[in-house]
């Protein structure tokens, strides 16, 4: 795959992720939906659009492949789940600390481990992105609730695990697609055993079954097929652009306002990447 090619790629992922945030945003913190409700239809509308993407070639993907195995359907599952349920616990900015801070963590430890080495230019762009980061998110955090951190913590470590998973896809649209598969019966288990407090608006219905079909099933799928061209290091470093993603988003379409804290740290985390990619195109 040629850089240009992953880089186009890595960016379609990325925007399907700040897409996924401000959806599960507006469905769960505006109260259109209860989070068993927009859980099981999340999970249910990415299963149906990604199978009638993949019905067509099925059977190319082996059983042994890494991504499309029962562990990967769990890990998503975990991370569905817990980013679902810590939305309405926790801020959007300390939520987006805690999750990609264990996402960060959780890949590039597996990386250390699998004996990639960063070099300086990789240390520093990360230090200089996770500092954009925390200018983001901490001033504005105050007495965190601690079961809405361990909720995103959990779903940090499940999506960094299920991304080094996908490093190994052989066919990322089938393989995401019997992930989704997978998972939607713990969606419908958690809808089970919430159905006394379940809610639903035709806003809030609308927001999951794209949240699931669009943003995440082919999010997902789209990351999948990137995956195996970055390293854990570089793949864990990319994602920290999302937030930034969220934010311009949320100001451009929600007519959220601009602050200089914001215009800081999106410059530190976007001058942190760069400098990373650029470090690593120099060794090469």
């Amino acid at each position: 795959m040629s850089p240009s090619r992953v880089a186009a790629l890595t960016l379609a992922a990325l925007v399907g992720f700040a897409a996924n945030s401000l959806l599960t945003r507006g469905a769960l913190a505006a109260h259109r939906i209860d989070p068993a409700s927009f859980l099981a239809l999340r999970l249910s509308a990415g299963a149906v659009a990604l199978w009638l993407l993949a019905r067509r070639h099925q059977g190319r993907v082996a059983a042994h492949d890494p991504a499309n195995h029962w562990l990967a359907a769990v890990e998503l599952a975990g991370y569905a789940v817990a980013f679902t349920f810590a939305y309405v616990r926790i801020g959007a900015g300390l939520g987006a600390l805690t999750l990609f801070g264990a996402v960060q963590t959780t890949m590039i430890a597996a990386g250390l481990r699998a004996g990639e080495r960063p070099g300086a230019g990789d240390v520093v762009g990360l230090l200089i992105a996770l500092a954009g980061l925390l200018t983001m998110t901490l001033p504005g955090a105050s007495r965190p609730p601690l079961i809405g951190v361990g909720l995103m913590a959990i779903a940090g470590a499940c999506w960094g695990l299920y991304s080094l998973r996908g490093r190994r896809s052989r066919d990322p649209l089938v393989g995401t697609a019997h992930n989704f598969m997978r998972a939607v019966p713990v969606g419908l288990v958690v809808l089970a055993a919430g159905w006394s407090q379940v809610f639903v608006t035709p806003a809030g219905i609308t927001l999951a079954l794209v949240s699931g079909a669009i943003t995440s099933g082919i999010g997902y799928a789209i990351w999948y097929s990137v995956l195996p061209a970055l390293t854990a290091w570089r793949a864990a470093l990319v994602q920290l652009l999302t937030p930034v993603l969220t934010a311009v988003a949320a100001v451009v379409i929600l007519g959220e306002s601009m602050s200089w804290r914001l215009l800081i740290s999106g410059g530190l985390i976007v001058g942190g990447v760069v400098v990373s990619i650029g470090a690593r195109r120099s060794r090469a």
